[in-house]
């Protein structure tokens, strides 16, 4: 039998009030070396028992009839086998018949597409989790394999947000063409012009560190108009899913994942956490090729800009609650994420 994901949080959630026992869990889904899934959980106090996994191709549906494993719960992990990496699987996991969790792996496997991943499974203020396979950001799709653009289709995505500028699209145009193309440039430094000043030594690893402070500063200072035009294209239930592009899928994604993430009610340390995830997905060794043969100070430049590291967004964060007190005020005054829209999108985007 297929359920909707809504009745088993409503379960999930009476669960909860009424049992001032209920535990805290925590889980999270991993891909290892050769793309099996290693599901991990921990309880806070522990639970004793069993927990059942199930997974789909869907997830807000799943088959509650037919669990692919059932293992104790001091376990704290399972593995799902599998040998297709063309479909993306999600997992509920079911711990006692009574508290239900659902999981991903956030990262996307993808051959020629950097950095795409999921903006599911994080956790608000008010303890609602971000839906699964709904939003995702990425680098850009100019080199797209026959694999990636399989895999593309099977993600359901109907529409990608693209944040490059037109000379970013003309010199490396999407080649995923099946579905509506949102164009809302955020403007930047010429990435050519970059490698330029530092393959000439006029650009160094302290020189690259201060480019992204101001490049950061600039996202909260500008580019209002443009912020409330994808928050806009994200408040059309038809859009979903939405893939949201750029260079990288670090900075330019980056900062307007944290505007997503922040309307959603998420906190800081969450905001941080996804930008962070960058280093994580992102294949470095194939975007500095550029950099083979070049000097030490050369290659240390090229690092420090691929960086993702979290004191650039906490200088952000540090200075929109400077400028306006607070994240909530910023969305409303700049973005125009009234407490109206916020709720919106809380409705689409949680459970």
């Amino acid at each position: 039998m297929l359920v909707k994901i809504l009745s088993i949080f409503i379960c999930a959630t009476a669960f909860t009030a009424c049992s001032s026992n209920a535990p805290e869990i925590r889980a999270l889904c991993l891909r290892d070396d050769i793309g099996n899934y290693v599901i991990k959980w921990e309880s806070n106090p522990p639970m004793q028992g069993n927990v059942k996994l199930f997974v789909s191709d869907n997830p807000d549906n799943f088959n509650i009839n037919t669990p692919v494993g059932n293992v104790n719960i001091n376990d704290g992990v399972t593995t799902y086998i599998t040998n297709d990496n063309m479909t993306r699987k999600y997992f509920m996991l079911s711990f006692n018949d009574k508290v239900y969790q659902i999981v991903g792996s956030r990262g996307v496997v993808m051959d020629s597409i950097q950095n795409l991943r999921d903006l599911g499974g994080y956790t608000n203020n008010r303890n609602f989790t971000t839906r699964w396979g709904k939003i995702y950001r990425s680098g850009k799709l100019s080199r797209l394999s026959e694999w990636d653009s399989m895999r593309l289709n099977n993600l359901g995505i109907k529409t990608i947000i693209d944040l490059r500028g037109t000379d970013e699209i003309q010199k490396s145009p999407i080649l995923y063409k099946k579905i509506k193309v949102v164009n809302i440039p955020i403007p930047t430094v010429d990435e050519d012009h970059i490698s330029r000043l530092i393959m000439e030594g006029r650009m160094r690893k302290g020189d690259a560190i201060l480019f992204l402070q101001d490049m950061y500063l600039q996202f909260v200072e500008g580019n209002s108009s443009q912020y409330a035009s994808v928050m806009e294209q994200l408040l059309k239930k038809e859009n979903y899913p939405v893939l949201i592009t750029c260079s990288l899928g670090k900075d330019r994604s980056g900062y307007v994942s944290a505007l997503i993430l922040a309307s959603l009610g998420a906190s800081e340390s969450t905001i941080l956490k996804d930008y962070t995830s960058s280093n994580d997905c992102m294949d470095i060794t194939k975007i500095a090729k550029m950099a083979n043969g070049l000097n030490s100070d050369a290659q240390e430049t090229f690092t420090a800009l691929l960086n993702a590291d979290e004191a650039y967004m906490d200088l952000a964060l540090k200075k929109i609650r400077k400028d306006y007190g607070s994240m909530d005020k910023y969305l409303e005054k700049e973005i125009g994420m009234d407490e109206k829209k916020r709720e919106k999108l809380k409705e689409i985007m949680l459970y």
